[in-house]
């Protein structure tokens, strides 16, 4: 049986978190928003490239994030 692994979502840029679409428990599949930043005016949405339960979310709405930040810990 293979184990589970965690993965970090991470910020691709520094941004404002405008909000969070998960909590820690949370079932997601690919191409799920998790997460709504906001840079330069724009909102990026933050997109689950896997499938998987959402163990830790590490930001709050208001946040600033800096490129390379957690978001959010997803098991795979």
């Amino acid at each position: 049986m293979p184990r589970e692994q965690v993965i970090e979502v991470v910020a691709e840029m520094v941004a404002n978190v405008m909000s969070v679409s998960v909590a820690p428990g949370d079932q997601v599949a690919v191409g799920d928003t998790v997460a709504l930043l906001e840079s330069m005016k724009m909102e990026i949405p933050v997109i689950a490239e896997r499938a998987g339960t959402v163990t830790a979310v590490k930001v709050a709405t208001g946040d600033v994030v800096q490129e390379g930040d957690v978001l959010l810990a997803l098991a795979v």
